[in-house]
This record gives C-alpha cells, structure tokens and sequence, in this order.
C-alpha cells in the first residue's frame, strides 16, 4: 500500500516477483514524452548556469574505455581529474573510470585525493560470457583497488525473461562489492531493452539485486542515454525511496557530449527527485568528451568570450 514502508527482504525468486507486484506498473510513454519536453525547455541563464556546470564537474565519472588506453594516458586524465582548468575554483571530479588492467594505475595517480577509481567488469560492454568468468572479472577490478565497479545487467537473460539469472548474477556482484567496501553501478543498456515497461523493469530488478547506482548505458551501442529512459528510472528510484526510505543513485551515460544536453539531464533530475539527490554520493554523469565543453561553457560564462577548445588539455 502507497504511503507505508514496505519490508523488501528477497530470499527467493517468488519474493522477487511479489515485490515486483507491488512496485511494478506500467509507463505512461505520453505522459513521460511530454514531461521530457516540458523540462527540456528550461533555461538556466547566468550564476544558476555556472553553478549547474560545476555541479556536473563534481559528479563526473571522467572515462577512458578504448583499447589504445594505456598507462600514461590514464594518469594524464587523472591529473586532469584532480584539476580541470587553471581556475581554482573549478572542482574535481567524483571519480576516474577506466578498464580493470589500469586501475592500480589510476589508484596510484589519485593517492592523497577523494577521487574514486572505477572500472568496468562482467565482460564489458556485452555480458555475454560465462558466470563464472564474470565474477573472476569482479574480483580482478576489486583486489586491484577499485572503489566503485560498473556491471552489465545480462540482456540476454533478461530479453529472455529469465529474471532469476539476472538477479542472482547482481546480487552476487553487490555481495563481493560488500566484502571490499566498494559500490556497485548497474548499467541497464537501456538502448536494447526496446520500451520503456522494459528499462523500469530492469531498473527495479537491479535495485532489488542491491544495485548503489542504475546507469543507463556502456556507451558502446546506439542510443545510448536518452532523457526518456532516464525519467523513467528516476521515477522507479522515487517509488522505491517512496516505500522503503532508501536511497538509490542513478548515471546517465553515453552520448551526452555537450553541456547544454548534460544540463538537461541535471534538470530533470531536479525536477524529479529534488535536490538533496544532487550530488556525487547519488548522482554520476559519464563523460569522456563532455568536460572540455563544460569548462568552455563556464569561461564563456564569466569572460564574456569562448576559449578556443585547443586551451584545454585533450586529456
């Protein structure tokens, strides 16, 4: 019943599916369209500007995840992590994210900070693979440093309506990310859940698992993050913040490549679950290109001029 704290204790796949029950119902696609275009008109002019910028500064997951990666250029971005710009004023970001092999790199590279190192894990970006191959991928991110792992949900399972197999290979991520004091980003792809029923339903089977983050995507497929999909796990984290009083955060990723559209992002967050879920402990935005428009969006802000993009570091 709406209004009363419910007791979500999951010991089973029948628990599983009466609390969907409860939590479950269909998206209204009008409506949500609608809103989405409602709050995409926002104007945010001037000092609110500014500080909407730097808030998404605060909250970026700053990401190298290609295959030329290499040492040296992790650490480089992770000096740009610690400073963006010259201007002091500018924040760090919330955390560097990078591939397994180059979190000690980047552990090392943000010693003495608050920075956080995250990696990618269950056999990034598809999922397909076994298991058990999974969680030595877990345990690899984990035992090399890591403070926060971004999972794959397995869509194949999912696609296939095999719940239970999604839920179980969640649940034993969160218990091993338990066992190093580490937080758990599950990454929906929501780009291949094909409708909007689907991406809530993923939503609430990560959080149930013992998801700390609900990301929308890799950032490998097209579409990546849209602002349809991230209303909808919004209004999932609601209802679910709504019966149990916890708190879940949520990472849109992939393709937010300019400040106006991040901020847009940053609206509809606002808008929806209020402002205390603003900041880096429940909100995450993974950028790669993205903080380089930020930064020419602020000078721009407070000089009056752009800076040509060659006056900031390219990583």
């Amino acid at each position: 019943m709406r209004g009363e704290k419910m007791s979500l204790t999951i010991n089973n796949f029948n628990d599983l599916k009466n609390t969907f029950k409860n939590l479950y119902y269909p998206v209204d696609s009008k409506m949500l369209n609608e809103r989405i275009e409602i709050l995409s008109k926002r104007s945010i002019k001037k000092e609110s500007k500014v500080k909407g910028l730097k808030i998404l500064i605060n909250c970026m997951d700053l990401t190298t995840l290609e295959g030329k990666d290499t040492p040296n250029k992790v650490r480089m971005l992770c000096e740009k992590a610690k400073r963006p710009y010259i201007d002091p004023d500018i924040p760090q970001v919330a955390a560097v994210c990078v591939y397994p092999s180059l979190v000690k790199i980047a552990k090392e590279s943000l010693k003495g900070t608050n920075i956080k190192v995250a990696t990618v894990a269950t056999y990034f970006p598809s999922s397909q693979t076994s298991f058990e191959v999974k969680i030595k991928d877990i345990e690899y991110s984990l035992k090399e440093g890591a403070d926060e792992v971004d999972i794959v949900i397995n869509r194949n399972a999912f696609l296939s309506g095999k719940y239970d197999i999604v839920y179980d290979e969640i649940a034993k991520a969160k218990e091993l990310c338990l066992l190093y004091n580490a937080k758990l980003k599950v990454i929906l792809e929501t780009g291949e859940l094909a409708t909007y029923d689907q991406v809530k339903k993923a939503s609430l089977l990560a959080i149930l698992a013992g998801a700390d983050f609900i990301k929308t995507s890799t950032g490998k497929i097209t579409p990546a993050a849209t602002l349809q999909d991230f209303l909808v796990m919004l209004y999932t984290i609601k209802d679910y913040y709504y019966y149990t009083g916890q708190k879940i955060g949520i990472k849109p990723a992939g393709g937010i490549k300019t400040a106006k559209e991040a901020l847009k992002y940053l609206v509809v967050l606002n808008e929806t679950l209020g402002d205390y879920f603003i900041n880096p402990n429940l909100f995450r935005i993974g950028a790669s290109s993205l903080l380089n428009d930020i930064l020419m969006q602020i000078v721009k802000e407070k000089t009056g001029n752009y800076q040509n993009e060659d006056y900031f570091s390219k990583d």
